[in-house]
């Protein structure tokens, strides 16, 4: 998949942009909306993976946008609310949502749920479209095998060690999204991060045999000062 498609439902146009800002900072593709009904016109006509939800909004609240929602779709939902009462938490929880932040809220911490829905969301869809698909990853004539451990460059076997396979694994799968070196580090070893340069050492490694040419490689890319992505191709 190219890129996850994000509704972003909140009346309040500075959060809305914010949210809109770090998604796509992510790779995501965000699609906004002012109220409910917006929303839904959205969902008709776009193909949708996630949806961010504000409770209070105008013409259609969130939680009778979600109740409509889930009547077609079985995408993940995250709430939001100003208030942090647990009634609320409970309603919301109990027409459909998947999860439930509460304002103020992190960047990071919203984020996080983010990819999680998401990653819980695509292994709900690998496994429905067929055991076969659930290992494989492609983007371009970058191929991964998950089960196998194969890895493919334009048609040419390539040989990985366990942790350069790992990391490779990690950015594939989420082609056009960044990582940091830390955020590598911790995914990869399960353990805070004690310095970034064992991950530029294997990032490197991982360029000269996955690329024809490493200075100005196709599929694994530097953002400066932020980290490391697969390109979308």
């Amino acid at each position: 998949m190219d890129s996850y498609h994000i509704l972003v439902a909140e009346d309040d146009r500075e959060i809305r942009e914010g949210i809109g800002i770090y998604l796509r900072s992510q790779g995501y593709q965000v699609f906004p909306a002012e109220n409910g009904r917006q929303a839904l016109e959205l969902l008709e006509r776009e193909t949708i993976h996630l949806a961010i939800v504000d409770i209070m909004m105008p013409v259609m609240d969130g939680i009778t946008l979600v109740m409509r929602l889930r009547e077609r779709y079985d995408l993940p939902v995250i709430f939001l609310s100003a208030k942090s009462e647990e009634i609320d938490k409970v309603t919301g929880l109990n027409v459909g949502a998947d999860d439930y932040v509460t304002k103020p809220f992190a960047p990071m911490e919203l984020l996080a749920r983010v990819n999680a829905q998401l990653r819980r969301y695509a292994r709900y869809l690998r496994q429905s479209g067929g055991e076969a698909d659930a290992h494989q990853f492609a983007v371009g004539g970058l191929e991964l095998n998950d089960e196998t451990k194969e890895v493919v460059s334009d048609g040419r076997p390539v040989r990985l060690t366990p942790l350069e396979f790992k990391i490779l694994a990690l950015l594939i799968q989420w082609p056009g999204r960044v990582f940091s070196a830390d955020e590598i580090y911790e995914r990869i070893w399960n353990e805070k991060p004690i310095g970034t340069e064992t991950i530029m050492v294997h990032v490197r490694n991982i360029r000269e045999k996955i690329e024809v040419n490493p200075k100005e490689p196709k599929y694994l890319k530097v953002v400066w000062g932020v980290g490391y992505k697969i390109d979308k191709q």
